[in-house]
């Protein structure tokens, strides 16, 4: 198989997600790719912090430590992996990555989501 051969391309909804704590966010990503598999992966990136990994689907998929099953979850439906989180918390702010990614290949889209509380508003000069 060449690795050249396969094209993929991963495709977000561009612009913040601003909403408030308790509500439910659903990020949408959608991906072409024409690999016989893929792994789709979603990470999560705090302010001032690294992209963490949250969750992988594909079959015998897998989710990081400590990650809220009970919360936060993606399904994956054609060619659309929609990352949906509920009961959301001033922690769930961050920017959320979306890849899908085949062997040595990836590709990412972003998504920006900002919750504010209905009573407080946090924010970080830098």
């Amino acid at each position: 198989m060449v690795f050249s051969d396969i094209k993929q391309q991963v495709i977000q909804p561009t612009g913040d997600v601003i909403t408030t704590e308790g509500e439910t966010v659903t990020l949408d990503c959608t991906f072409e790719t024409t690999a016989s598999y893929s792994y789709l992966l979603w990470y999560k990136q705090e302010v001032n912090g690294f992209p963490k990994f949250m969750l992988q689907i594909y079959s015998g998929a897998k989710d990081a430590e400590n990650f809220q099953k009970e919360r936060i979850y993606a399904t994956l439906k054609d060619k659309s992996f929609p990352l949906k989180i509920q009961k959301l918390q001033l922690s769930d702010s961050a920017v959320y990555y979306s890849l899908c990614v085949f062997s040595a290949v990836s590709l990412h889209s972003i998504r920006y989501v900002r919750l504010c509380s209905i009573n407080k508003f946090y924010s970080k000069t830098i």
